[in-house]
């Protein structure tokens, strides 16, 4: 099994954003999706919402774990841990950390965002090397990125419509782009729900097969939620669903 696997789930949430509105999640908001690897059980990510200062700052810290189970975790372990601290005010990444064992690989990394000077610090905590890297304006990390999204106006989200992200991965920025494909009626396990399926646009060759082997389900409301992801990676398919959720900041609604 290709190396990042169980990460995925994480740049996928992460190619999603627009322009900032309000604020559309709170402190205490937790997410947990189940994760299957060509029809195998592989493991669970959860997404989790807490308040932290930094640097004297208000923050939203965000907790991100990813975890391989069962047969899967026999021959390919997995214990991914990823923080970021967005600024309350500014809603750009303070800080983020990315602590990740996946089979052989392991990295242990932490960014410091200077976004007045367009540079992120980037420290290995593995050899203490530490490297200034240049960033856009609008440089975004894994996590920070995906929490955009739910600042944005989904009544504004429209058929055909692209939108794109910079987000920085540790020694380079990429651009991504997402397509918003419809709107149709997704079943989940908490029953039937509005959704819009959209499409991020990713680089073919690194963990994905081509270019369009990602689609997304987000709910059609205020809380814009991913539900479900399908991915074609290069070797097999992964999915994920929404498993449990907790204190959204507005109701959402499922259907029998």
């Amino acid at each position: 099994m290709k190396k990042n696997i169980l990460f995925f789930i994480f740049i996928v949430l992460s190619f999603l954003t627009v322009l900032n509105a309000q604020v559309n999640y709170k402190v205490g908001e937790s997410l947990k999706f189940r994760v299957h690897y060509t029809g195998l059980n592989a493991g669970f990510a959860t997404i989790d919402v807490k308040d932290a200062t930094l640097n004297g700052e208000k923050h939203f810290h965000i907790e991100g774990k990813g975890y391989s189970s069962g047969a899967v975790r026999v021959f390919f372990k997995v214990e991914d841990f990823y923080e970021s601290y967005i600024n309350s005010s500014t809603l750009k990444p303070t800080k983020f950390v990315r602590n990740v064992q996946e089979g052989g690989y392991k990295r242990n990394q932490i960014y410091y965002f200077d976004h007045a000077n367009k540079k992120v610090k980037v420290e290995s905590k593995k050899d203490g090397k530490v490297v200034i890297e240049s960033i856009p304006f609008d440089a975004q990390d894994l996590l920070s990125a995906f929490y955009n999204l739910r600042n944005a106006d989904y009544k504004k989200l429209k058929v055909g419509d692209f939108l794109s992200e910079n987000i920085f991965l540790g020694d380079e920025t990429l651009n991504f782009r997402l397509k918003v494909l419809g709107r149709e009626t997704l079943k989940t396990k908490f029953g039937k729900i509005k959704a819009i399926k959209i499409r991020p646009y990713v680089q073919s060759g690194r963990i994905f097969k081509e270019s369009e082997s990602v689609t997304m389900w987000i709910s059609d409301d205020e809380n814009l939620v991913p539900l479900k992801i399908k991915a074609g990676l290069m070797v097999g398919s992964l999915n994920a669903d929404l498993n449990e959720y907790k204190n959204l900041k507005y109701p959402i609604t499922f259907t029998k």
